[in-house]
Order: C-alpha cells, then sequence, then structure tokens
C-alpha cells in the first residue's frame, strides 16, 4: 500500500458510496411515507418495518463481512450486491398490489428486508472493508471523509429533490429511477475497485472466524477497538435523541415556515460537506482522538446554543456548528475504530460498527427523545389531532449523554504512525 490514495481508487469510493446512500436515503425517507400512504395509514407499521430492516442490515453485515474476509474477496460482493440491490430498490413500491392490506405490509417489509440484505452486502460489508484495506493511519482520514460527503450529499438530494420528482411522476416510476441510479452509480463505481493485494483467504470456516471473536483473550487484545465503539454507541445514543425531531421542532416550536426550517439545516450540510475533505486531511495529520474529543465538546456547546435562540441568522449559524462538529466526530471516530479493526476481521467488524452505530442509538435515542417531548413538551393541535412539540430541554438532555462519550474515548488508545 502506498501512503497517497490513486484517483482510480478515490473515484471508485466517491461512485460506491454516491450509489449506496442514494437508496439508503429513500429507504430511510420515502419507503415509510409509502407504506403510510399507499398502503396503511398506521404507524406502528413504519415502526416494525424499521427495527426489522435494521437488525437484518446489523447481521448481514457481520456474516456477510466475515464471509468476505473469509474468501479474502470485497469487489465481487460490491458488483452482485449492487445489482440485486437496485432490483429491489425498484420493486418495492408493488408490495402495493398485494391484497390483503396485511399481506401488502407483510410484502413491503419483507421487500425492505431484501433490500437492506444486498445493500449491506455491498456497502457496510464490502465497501467499507474495502476502503480500511486499501488505506493507511497517513491516508485513511481522508477516505473515511468522502463516504460522510456523499452520505450528506445524498441526503441533501434526495430530501430537497424527491418529493418533487413523485408527484411528477408518480411512486412506482421514483422508485423504478431510484434502482436504476443505485445500480449504474455503484456499479460504476464497484467495476473500477480492485482488491488490495494484502487481501487473502483465511484459509477457515466462516463460523470459526465468527467464533474466535467472542473469547476473553480477543476481547482483552483487541480493548481500545470496543472502547472506541462504545463511545460511537453513547454518543449515538445522544444524537438520536434529538435527530429525529429536528425539523418538527423548527416548525412547530420555533415558529418558522417549513421551507425556512429545512433551509437551516440545508446551509448548515452545505457547510458539512465542502469542508468534509478538508476535515479528513486535518484528523489524519492532528489525530483521532484530540478531534473526536474536540468534537464531543464543541458538538454539545453547539446543541445547547441552539436551543437557546429562535433568531433565523442565529438558528443557521449555530446549525452550521452543530452540524459541522456532528460530521467531525463521524470521520474521527470512524477513521479511529477503522485503525483498531484487527486485519483478518475487517469485513466482519463493519458489522459490529453498525450494531454500536446504528441499532443502540435507533432503539434508545428516540425513546429518550419522545419521553422528554411527553414530559415537558408543548401541546399542539394539527387537523384537529392534539400532540406535543419537543421542546429546547432534547437538546441539551442529548449534549449530556453525549459527553458521557468522553470515558470511553479517553480510556482509548489510538495507533501511531510508524
Amino acid at each position: 500500500m502506498v501512503e497517497k490514495l490513486n484517483k482510480k481508487s478515490i473515484l471508485s469510493i466517491y461512485l460506491v458510496a454516491f450509489g449506496g446512500n442514494i437508496a439508503f436515503a429513500v429507504e430511510n425517507q420515502f419507503y415509510n411515507v409509502f407504506l403510510y400512504n399507499e398502503i396503511a395509514p398506521v404507524p406502528m407499521y413504519i415502526s416494525l418495518m424499521v427495527m426489522i430492516t435494521a437488525f437484518v442490515s446489523t447481521i448481514t453485515a457481520i456474516v456477510m463481512g466475515a464471509i468476505s474476509d473469509v474468501k479474502g474477496k470485497r469487489r465481487s460482493f460490491m458488483v452482485y450486491g449492487f445489482i440485486l440491490w437496485a432490483f429491489t430498490t425498484a420493486i418495492f413500491p408493488f408490495a402495493a398490489l398485494v391484497r390483503p392490506v396485511i399481506m401488502a405490509v407483510f410484502t413491503a417489509i419483507l421487500f425492505d428486508s431484501i433490500m437492506s440484505y444486498f445493500g449491506a452486502t455491498a456497502y457496510d460489508a464490502a465497501l467499507k472493508a474495502h476502503v480500511i484495506d486499501i488505506t493507511t493511519l497517513e491516508n485513511r482520514g481522508k477516505a473515511t471523509a468522502i463516504i460522510e460527503i456523499m452520505t450528506l450529499l445524498s441526503t441533501l438530494i434526495i430530501y430537497g429533490a424527491s418529493g418533487l420528482i413523485v408527484l411528477a411522476i408518480g411512486y412506482y416510476a421514483f422508485f423504478i429511477l431510484i434502482g436504476i441510479l443505485t445500480g449504474v452509480i455503484g456499479l460504476a463505481g464497484s467495476f473500477l475497485v480492485e482488491d488490495s493485494e494484502d487481501l487473502r483467504p483465511l484459509g477457515t470456516s466462516v463460523l470459526k472466524h465468527l467464533k474466535s471473536t467472542f473469547n476473553i483473550n480477543f476481547l482483552k487484545a483487541n480493548k481500545d477497538c470496543f472502547l472506541v465503539l462504545l463511545g460511537i454507541g453513547i454518543w449515538a445514543i445522544g444524537f438520536n435523541v434529538y435527530f429525529p425531531f429536528i425539523l418538527i421542532y423548527l416548525e412547530h416550536y420555533v415558529g418558522l415556515e417549513l421551507l425556512l426550517a429545512s433551509l437551516v439545516i440545508f446551509i448548515a450540510l452545505m457547510v458539512s460537506i465542502l469542508s468534509g475533505v478538508f476535515i479528513g486531511k486535518f484528523i489524519d495529520k492532528v489525530g483521532r482522538k484530540k478531534i473526536a474529543l474536540g468534537s464531543v465538546v464543541l458538538l454539545s456547546i453547539s446543541l445547547v446554543l441552539f436551543s437557546f435562540t429562535t433568531d433565523l441568522v442565529l438558528l443557521i449559524i449555530t446549525g452550521i456548528l452543530w452540524v459541522l462538529f456532528m460530521s467531525t466526530f463521524h470521520i474521527s471516530s470512524q477513521t479511529w475504530v477503522n485503525d483498531l479493526y484487527p486485519k483478518e476481521k475487517t469485513g466482519q467488524f463493519t458489522g459490529y460498527f453498525l450494531i454500536f452505530n446504528v441499532l443502540v442509538g435507533m432503539l434508545i435515542g428516540p425513546w429518550i427523545g419522545n419521553v422528554i417531548a411527553e414530559q415537558w413538551g408543548r401541546p399542539i393541535v394539527i387537523d384537529g389531532i392534539p400532540g406535543l412539540v419537543p421542546p429546547p430541554l432534547i437538546y441539551s438532555i442529548a449534549a449530556i449523554i453525549m459527553l458521557f462519550s468522553i470515558i470511553p474515548i479517553l480510556l482509548a488508545k489510538e495507533l501511531k504512525k510508524t
């Protein structure tokens, strides 16, 4: 491996990350909207779909990541994964044609689960492991920043344009279009991928490869890795306390029109996208631990300041700050934990990352946010239906929870450059 990534490798990361995150952004928002609007307006079905697919994605990343470790291959998992990921994205809306309605709901959840399987295989198990394979301590931050940039850019595009596209061409054509985009962009990047020369078959079974992780000696030997994962999990809980309620808070508590509320987040995301590569290079130069610790503190302060104002200009400024430090923590902590993954278990550990970063955060964080809203939220009535608006306190509680992530982060050590 060389310390400088070649242009082909950089382009492949951009394309694969962009193609994958387009599909993920649509799944995170428009799968739920379609299920609610076109199949059954029952929130419980959405919650069930989100929980099941989050579980499927995590287990898939662990198992398929382990298989890619054992086989010594990443590229083929991306190629075949994106072909089937594109197809399963395109067929999702056809679940609405199934009758009775309960079977349509079952089919939608099944289609989403199958799509999540192929997505986690191509993106979480293969791409993320591949990035670790081809990078070093000197350039891993930059590569991780590229993935973060594509995540934010995809979110910005999908949330900004998808509503208009759905209105213009309808749900069925929309999902087929997203499937095509996911396949074309993701496959273009996958075909550019070249597996690392250091990647070799392990000569063991997948079951043995998985079981060898869960023994006391291995856990002790990789203590720093698990400490960073614990810090990421605590941070993710705090993040999910407030993040699902951002637009609701800005619109119904602060009193901004939805367009202005979206503008606050849009500007903040744009700043993070434009500064992403610089952040990655800065992390490579300064170190993961210092940036991760600083990001947690500055993000917590920014959230509290955000909650103390209703002025549009100040909301934009403080919004830029907390989104920027959110991205900085994402890049620094993920780069750090990537450094610490056991070399022969890189694919497998991308799945363990999802346990802490996705499952733990998404199961506990929103529940805490809901409790805060129920206890201290402002009563509201929308279209004759009573409800509650999350209060500013939600940001302070999130900030406090995030600060606890400092404890395992302080205890963990980072690898030193040779």
